[in-house]
Parts: structure tokens; C-alpha cells; sequence
């Protein structure tokens, strides 16, 4: 499976990739800082879930969710946000689901693995 964090911020990104390494979860991390970035590697890849800063620069939100369930119907966008206000619009634009970011880490690991396949032992 592969996991896309989309956040222009590198400590979140860091934060991130470090709570996915700490977990069992078989999966290839991509990380994107930028509008651009993140369209070309959606196109490319057809991630499983995209963690998305919901305030991403240049990020036409509506616009993005309609390329996403387009060019990856399978993908699940969870918008991230480190304002609380922003879950209204991002839930009436058509995310999955959606994380403040000052949520504890485990809540946010959560959110995440409800998305993911589950992984089988062999």
C-alpha cells in the first residue's frame, strides 16, 4: 500500500513518517511540499490514502478532490488541519475523513489504519 503526506510543513511531514515507522504497517511513505508535487505523484502512484494539509498553497481543494476521485477512484483523501474550523469545509468538499492536527498521535494513527487495508501475516 502506499501512503502520500501532502504537507508543506517538513516537521509535520518528520512527525508523520515517524508515527507510520513506529507502527506495523507494510507501507511506502511518499511525501510531497507542494500543489504541483502532489498532482503529479497522485497521477504517477494512485495512492491508497493521501494525508492532505488542508492548507496546502496553491490548493484548490474541490478542484483536487474531483482530479483525485477521477484519476484515482480508490484513493482516500484525509484532510489534515491545524484549524478546527477548516473540518466543515473540508467534510462539505468531499474528504474522507479529516484529522486536526493537534490531535494525539493515536487518534490520528487511527483515522489512518480505518482506511487501510488490512495486512495479512504470512
Amino acid at each position: 500500500m502506499k501512503i502520500l503526506l501532502a504537507d508543506d510543513n517538513p516537521e509535520v511531514r518528520s512527525a508523520l513518517r515517524l508515527l507510520l515507522e513506529q507502527e506495523p504497517i507494510q507501507a511506502m511513505v511518499m511525501e510531497v511540499t507542494d500543489t504541483q508535487s502532489l498532482l503529479a505523484q497522485l497521477s504517477e502512484t494512485c495512492p491508497t490514502v493521501v494525508l492532505l494539509d488542508w492548507e496546502l498553497p496553491r490548493l484548490h481543494n474541490s478542484d483536487f478532490l474531483m482530479k483525485v476521485r477521477n484519476c484515482c477512484p480508490e484513493t482516500r483523501v484525509i484532510a489534515l488541519s491545524s484549524k478546527f474550523e477548516a473540518r466543515q469545509a473540508a467534510r462539505a468538499a468531499g474528504v474522507d475523513a479529516f484529522i486536526s492536527k493537534a490531535e494525539p498521535p493515536e487518534q490520528i494513527l487511527s483515522t489512518l489504519c480505518s482506511f487501510l487495508p488490512e495486512q495479512r501475516s504470512e
